[in-house]
């Protein structure tokens, strides 16, 4: 069973900085993505930065140039760095693990989230 669990999130001040983790029990089988997404309140989910086995790194226009996704495949960890973060960041934030079906490369897991504030 394919568990994602992070952490990292925190109350921080406009300007800031937080690195964001999810640690995975085990990697998917057939696993073509890895990613995070936020819901803030009222708001529809969105997706924030996504590492692709085969395809380039993407990121939500919202976030290019200060968050930057990265994995550690030897520790079965996914990382979010998020810098110069705004009140508009303020989320909770989801990490998830695609996996490739008839359909293509599909999110299938997720974790609990953990909460990013940011106050102005």
């Amino acid at each position: 069973q394919v568990q994602l669990v992070e952490s990292g999130g925190d109350s921080v001040q406009a300007g800031g900085s937080l690195r964001l983790s999810c640690t995975a029990s085990q990697y998917p089988n057939n696993r073509c993505v890895m990613g995070w997404f936020r819901q803030a309140p009222g708001k529809e989910r969105e997706g924030v930065a996504h590492i692709y086995s085969n395809r380039p790194t993407t990121y939500a226009d919202s976030v290019k140039g200060r968050f930057t996704i990265s994995q550690d495949n030897t520790k079965r960890t996914l990382y979010l760095q998020m810098n110069t973060l705004k009140p508009e960041d303020t989320a909770m934030y989801y990490c998830a693990a695609g996996v490739m079906t008839l359909s293509g490369c599909k999110y299938t897991y997720w974790g609990q989230g953990t909460q990013v504030t940011v106050s102005s």
